[in-house]
């Protein structure tokens, strides 16, 4: 290898900074991969134990008949379904009605109306369902999961006796053009990943899509109500799970979230919003996630050590970082095309710009709703209208 610049010191700083950084993340997908649609040991739940599963709903999506005629073909014994519309003129409620006459075998409520219980409105949407749940076992899950028909086993699964909250990652799927696999980009083959590899390493974090929760042990510890503490709910379950001396688990195999068509700003805005929940929830986590994509750090030492030897040792070792990061999309079945590569280049070069973007700002708009992300005291209780 050509002679290292003058400044030597810092060059073998770089290069060793450098790599580390290259094996760290090649680690977090071997990890992932091992972990990702492992079986591990049968749940410790009794078999057929009673589950609600509350689902907040708010318009309609591309996706919304098929995610929600899910919810009715779950193939297990007991559970019921509790759907929370927080406006009664919401345009998905025909829809709604329609599959739960559809599915009379069903038990499933309907409750109208949320409970303004602080800036989270999913979170004040899903109040009285969770209230409403008969089961002491609950789920909660975004209209846009969808749920295989395992989906209650899946979760039980992961359950273990140390457990206070099982959660799946998002996994995107049926990417309809390339920013939509950009996307995928994003939330599969790095957040999931790095989840995985969390979980791993015993620092599981709660992913607010779907959630299994002993409903006894969040009541305990100030109910629902509790996760207002941070505007982001799984934020605040994390911290609560933890503070009781127990761990988040994630499933075996994460469920997946169809996307359909997505542009760049979408793309932008959905990944901004979810690193300056993550900065303000979590910021000495967070405070890393500039070097979690090979493009930064890898072009920064190419600049830094110079040479034709240097930049192809580099370039190198870029390969081999998206190789390993695309063979974790064959290994596990997620969207994957010739595209993907191009599409890890797009949101590597994003990423620093999401980066200092969460930093620049506390506030954020979610469904059109401006809200302010700082931790501060939950708001006074407000109801909402009656239930149907």
């Amino acid at each position: 290898m050509a002679a290292l610049p003058e400044s030597g010191t810092l060059a073998v700083f770089v290069l060793c900074a450098t790599f580390a950084i290259v094996l760290v993340n090649l680690a977090s997908l071997a990890v992932a991969a091992v972990r990702i649609g492992r079986r591990g040991r049968p749940s410790i739940l009794p078999p057929g134990v009673p589950v609600s599963v509350v689902r907040p709903l708010r318009g309609i999506e591309a996706f919304s008949e098929e995610t929600l005629r899910a919810s009715f073909r779950l193939d297990y014994p007991a559970y019921e379904l509790i759907f929370c519309v927080a406006d009664a003129a919401d345009p998905i409620l025909p829809m709604l009605e329609l599959m739960r006459a559809d599915h009379p075998g069903i038990p499933s409520r309907l409750i109208l109306g949320d409970e303004r219980i602080g800036g989270n409105p999913k979170l004040n949407n899903c109040v009285r369902g969770w209230e409403a749940a008969r089961h002491d076992w609950v789920i909660l899950a975004d209209s846009n999961v969808m749920m295989p028909a395992d989906y209650i086993q899946q979760m039980q699964g992961a359950w273990r006796s140390d457990t206070g909250l099982v959660c799946s990652t998002p996994i995107g799927d049926r990417p309809d053009g390339f920013f939509a696999l950009v996307e995928c980009a994003f939330l599969n083959t790095l957040q999931a990943r790095w989840q995985y590899a969390g979980e791993a390493l015993g620092l599981g974090f709660a992913q607010g899509k779907s959630m299994l929760w002993h409903k006894p042990f969040l009541e305990a510890r100030g109910g629902i109500r509790a996760l207002n503490a941070e505007i982001a709910e799984d934020a605040a379950a994390t911290k609560l799970v933890r503070a009781a001396g127990c761990r988040v688990h994630l499933v075996a195999a994460p469920f997946r979230q169809p996307l359909g068509r997505r542009s760049l700003g979408e793309v932008w805005s959905r990944q901004v919003r979810w690193a300056r929940l993550r900065r303000v929830t979590f910021p000495l986590f967070f405070a890393p996630e500039i070097f979690i994509g090979a493009l930064l750090p890898l072009t920064l030492a190419a600049v830094v050590l110079g040479g034709t030897e240097a930049s192809a040792l580099l370039a190198g070792a870029g390969a081999v970082w998206y190789g390993a990061e695309y063979g974790l999309a064959v290994r596990t079945g997620w969207p994957r095309s010739p595209r993907l590569l191009l599409a890890f280049l797009v949101r590597d070069a994003l990423l620093p710009a999401i980066w200092a973007s969460a930093w620049a700002r506390t506030a954020i708009v979610w469904r059109g709703n401006p809200m302010d992300i700082r931790t501060r005291t939950p708001a006074p209780l407000e109801t909402g209208p009656s239930a149907a």
